[in-house]
C-alpha cells in the first residue's frame, strides 16, 4: 500500500514541477528554487524533487540546461485537448488549438484518460520522421462517468463489459453495488473511483435496463447511452399537470382570435403532438390571408422553471425508430400545446396576406388562438389534392399552389434540393421490424414545408433587419455556411465519374448545378451514394446569434419559429420575438450564444441517437437472413472495409478487406476506392455489388457481408 501512496505522491509532484516551470516561461531552477516555489521546505519533499528532476532528465519532461538546473525540453510542453481512442488502446489527442497536429499517446501512458477525456498532455520532442508523441499528465474533464453495457456476474465480484467500442476497459463492480441487476441484463453503470495502481474503474449500477436483445431494452440502452434522460423528474412531471386545462377569458382577451377563420393541421397519421396549423381565408380584395400557428409554449415554459431548465437540458425530442423521447412532459407535448382539432389552443402566429403570385403584401407577427377544425394526416390530404375533392378541398388546392410557387421562387435564388431517402419500417406489436420501407415525400409533405420555411424566413427577416452595427438586437438563428472549396471541388470530381457535371464557379452556381444534379440522378442506383455525398460536402446547420445566413436554403435570414414542442431553439425564438414585440432592448448575445451551443450539440446527438436505432432495427431485420444474397450499392469505403447498401431495403453494412480473398486491397482515399494491389482491381464508392449476409452482432449493431463474385 505504501508504494501506492509513493507513486501517487510521485505523480502529483511531477505535474506540480511542470506546471511550475511551464509557468515560470521555462526559466532553469534548481531543485531547491522549485521547492521554495512550491513551498515545500521539509528535506523529504526537497529529497523528492531532486530525484524527479534528475530522473525525468534521463527518461522524459527535464532536460538539464546546466549544472543542477532544469527546463522543460520544450517550451510548449503541455497541450490542452481531447481523446480519440484507437482500437489497440492507444490513443490520438486532439488539440483545442487547431493549429496544432495530433498528438499520439501510448496505451500506458493514457493515466486512466478514457474516450472524449479532456486531458492536458506532455509532448515530446518532435524526432526527424516521427508523428509528436507525448502522455497525458492531468484528466481535466471526463466526457462521461455513466457507460451502458452487459453485467457479467461470478461468486465474488461483477463485471460491466460496455457497449461502446471505445471503452477498452471492463468496469468493477462490487456484488454490493448491482443493485438487483443480474447476470447477462444490460445496465447502466456509474464510475465511483479508479484507483491510481489499479487498471480498471470501479462503478456501481444505477439503472437496470433489461434482458439483452428485448426491443425496450435495446431503445432505452441506446438512449442511456447519448446521454439523454429516461424520465423527468417528479418536480417537472408537477409543473406540468398543475396547468389549468381552461382558457381563462383575460388571456384570451391579450390576444388575437383566429377561432372562427378556417384552420387545420397536417402531419404524419402517427403524430401525436402537432405543433403547427394553418388557417386561410380569402379576403375581400381577392388576395389570401395566410396564418401559419405555431403552439405557444412560451405560455407554459417560463424562464427558470424545472420545466425550463428540463427541456433546456434535453434541447429537442429524440425520434427513434419505435418510439418518441419528448422534451417536455405529455401533458403539454400532446395535451395542452398540441393543437387537436375542435380545441381551442394558444399559438404563437405568423400570419401573411398574399396575392395570387405568391406575393407577401403584409405580414403580422404575435400571440393568437385558434380553433382547429380538422386534423388531416399527409394521405388524406394528398388524396384530396390529387383527387380536388373533399373537406376543405378548394382551401387545400389554393394552398398547394401558392406553395409551387414559393418552391419554384426558392430555387431559382439559389436553393438546394436534397430529396433524401428516410427508411422506415413495419414493426410489430413486439417492436420486431417486418419489413423496411422508404417514405414517399409528396405535396402535402411539402406544401407544409413550404409554409414554415415562409415563416421561419420572415420572422428572422422582421427582427435581423432592425438596427444596424452595434444596434443589431440579439437573436437567434438557422445558419448554414457555404460549403468549403476543397469539399465541394472533390464532390464534383467524383460526381464526373458518373458523368455529371458540376459549376464550382460561384456559389449560385454550385447550387444551380446541384439541384441539376439531383433532378438526373432520382431513380438511378446511384442516387443515394451522390446525396450522401453531396451532403457530406455542405457545413453542418447550426444555431448561433452571430450570423443569419443558411445557403441550403438560399435564405439571407433564417431561423426556426414552427416546432416548439420538439426543438428548444424555437421556445427562444418565441420568447425573443415576443420581447422585441413588446419594444424591449436587445439581450445579452454571450448567454444565448451559449445556449445556441448546447442547442447544436443536443441536436447532433439526438441525430447520433436516432441513426444507432435504425442500425439496431436494420441489424435485427437481417438477423434471420444470414446467407441470403442482395444487390448493393459500395456507400463507403474505409482503411478496413466497404460499406454496402443493400437496393431492396436499404440496410447497410460491411464487406471487411480480410474477407475480400482474391488481392491484397488497399483505400485510395482521394477516389473513394478500395483498390487489389496486384491485379489492380479496383471497388468504387457508387459501384454495384452482389453481396450475402455473413454476420449479425445485434450488441454492436454491426452488419457483415461478403462479397459474391
Amino acid at each position: 500500500m505504501a508504494s501506492k501512496k509513493t507513486s501517487a505522491f510521485k505523480h502529483v509532484l511531477t505535474q506540480l514541477i511542470s506546471d511550475l516551470i511551464e509557468k515560470s516561461g521555462n526559466k532553469p531552477m534548481n531543485y531547491k528554487q522549485v521547492a521554495a516555489k512550491l513551498n515545500l521546505a521539509d528535506p523529504e519533499s526537497r529529497d523528492a524533487i531532486r530525484d524527479i528532476l534528475e530522473e525525468e532528465a534521463r527518461t522524459g519532461l527535464f532536460r538539464m540546461v546546466e549544472k543542477g538546473k532544469y527546463a522543460l525540453k520544450e517550451l510548449k510542453a503541455f497541450v490542452i485537448g481531447r481523446v480519440d481512442m484507437t482500437a489497440d488502446g492507444s490513443a490520438f489527442i486532439v488539440p483545442e488549438d487547431e493549429f496544432e497536429d495530433d498528438i499520439y499517446i501510448g496505451p500506458r501512458k493514457l493515466r486512466q484518460a478514457l474516450h472524449g477525456d479532456r486531458v492536458k498532455v506532455h509532448t515530446y520532442e518532435k524526432r526527424r520522421g516521427k508523428r509528436k508523441e507525448g502522455e497525458v499528465v492531468e484528466i481535466l474533464e471526463r466526457a462521461r462517468t455513466e457507460f451502458i453495457g452487459t453485467v457479467t456476474i461470478s461468486p465474488r465480484f461483477a463485471f460491466l463489459i460496455a457497449d461502446d467500442r471505445k471503452m477498452l476497459q471492463d468496469i468493477f463492480i462490487p456484488l454490493a453495488d448491482l443493485n438487483g441487476a443480474k447476470d447477462g441484463e444490460k445496465v447502466v453503470v456509474t464510475i465511483t473511483e479508479w484507483p491510481q495502481e489499479s487498471k480498471n474503474p470501479v462503478g456501481k449500477v444505477t439503472y437496470v435496463l433489461g434482458k439483452k436483445g428485448e426491443n425496450d431494452t435495446e431503445m432505452i440502452a441506446i438512449l442511456a447511452d447519448f446521454g439523454f434522460p429516461l424520465a423527468f423528474p417528479s418536480a417537472v412531471e408537477q409543473e406540468a399537470v398543475a396547468f389549468p386545462e381552461e382558457i381563462s377569458p383575460d388571456e384570451i382577451a391579450k390576444r388575437r382570435d383566429f377561432r372562427p377563420i378556417t384552420t387545420f393541421t397536417i402531419d404524419p397519421a402517427d403524430a401525436k403532438d402537432f405543433d403547427d396549423a394553418i388557417s386561410f381565408q380569402q379576403l375581400p380584395n381577392g388576395n389570401y390571408e395566410i396564418g401559419v400557428h405555431i403552439a405557444d409554449v412560451a405560455h407554459y415554459v417560463r424562464p427558470d422553471s424545472a420545466l425550463d431548465k428540463e427541456a433546456f437540458e434535453r434541447g429537442t425530442s429524440v425520434y427513434l425508430v419505435d418510439r418518441v423521447i419528448p422534451m417536455l412532459p405529455e401533458r403539454l407535448s400532446n395535451d395542452l400545446c398540441s393543437l387537436r382539432p375542435r380545441e381551442d389552443r394558444l399559438v404563437f402566429s405568423a400570419v401573411f396576406e398574399m396575392d395570387k403570385n405568391a406575393n407577401v403584401i403584409h405580414e403580422w407577427f404575435g400571440r393568437g388562438i385558434i380553433h382547429s377544425n380538422r386534423r388531416f394526416s399527409y394521405e388524406e390530404a394528398q388524396e384530396i389534392i390529387e383527387q380536388q375533392t373533399g373537406e376543405f378541398s378548394k382551401e387545400l388546392q389554393t394552398l398547394n399552389e401558392l406553395a409551387y410557387i414559393l418552391r419554384e421562387r426558392k430555387f431559382k435564388h439559389g436553393a438546394i434540393s436534397f430529396e433524401t431517402t428516410e427508411v422506415k419500417f413495419h414493426l410489430d406489436e413486439n417492436g420486431k421490424p417486418l419489413g423496411v420501407y422508404v417514405k414517399e415525400r409528396k405535396d402535402a409533405h411539402k406544401l407544409i414545408e413550404d409554409f414554415m420555411l415562409l415563416a421561419n424566413r420572415r420572422v428572422a427577416e422582421f427582427i435581423g433587419k432592425q438596427g444596424k452595427g452595434n444596434n443589431k438586437k440579439t437573436f437567434v438563428y438557422r445558419v448554414h455556411d457555404v460549403p468549403k472549396e476543397e469539399s465541394i471541388t472533390a464532390f464534383a470530381q467524383f460526381a464526373a465519374r458518373f458523368g455529371y457535371k458540376i459549376n464550382t464557379k460561384s456559389d449560385r452556381e454550385t447550387a444551380r448545378s446541384l439541384n441539376a444534379l439531383m433532378e438526373r440522378v432520382e431513380g438511378t442506383k446511384e442516387q443515394n451514394v451522390l446525396t450522401t455525398l453531396a451532403i457530406r460536402s455542405m457545413a453542418k446547420a447550426i444555431y448561433t446569434t452571430k450570423k443569419t445566413s443558411h445557403y441550403g436554403l438560399a435564405f439571407d435570414y433564417y431561423t426556426h419559429f414552427t416546432s416548439p414542442i420538439r426543438r428548444y431553439p424555437d421556445v427562444m425564438v418565441h420568447r425573443l420575438l415576443d420581447h422585441y414585440l413588446a419594444g424591449g432592448k436587445s439581450v445579452n448575445a454571450e448567454v444565448y450564444e451559449k445556449q445556441c451551443e448546447h442547442a447544436s450539440q443536443m441536436e447532433k446527438k439526438a441525430a447520433d441517437a436516432e441513426r444507432a436505432s435504425v442500425k439496431y432495427k436494420q441489424a435485427e431485420f437481417l438477423q434471420d437472413q444470414v446467407g441470403e444474397i442482395y444487390l448493393g450499392i459500395i456507400s463507403g469505403v474505409t482503411e478496413w472495409g466497404m460499406y454496402v447498401e443493400i437496393e431492396e431495403n436499404k440496410c447497410e453494412g460491411m464487406v471487411r478487406l480480410r474477407d475480400i480473398t482474391d488481392d491484397f486491397y488497399a483505400l485510395d482515399e482521394k477516389n473513394y476506392a478500395i483498390i487489389g494491389q496486384r491485379k489492380k482491381k479496383r471497388y468504387q464508392l457508387g459501384d454495384e455489388v452482389q453481396i450475402r449476409v455473413k454476420k449479425v452482432d445485434l450488441s454492436k449493431r454491426q452488419i457483415d457481408f461478403t462479397l459474391v463474385s
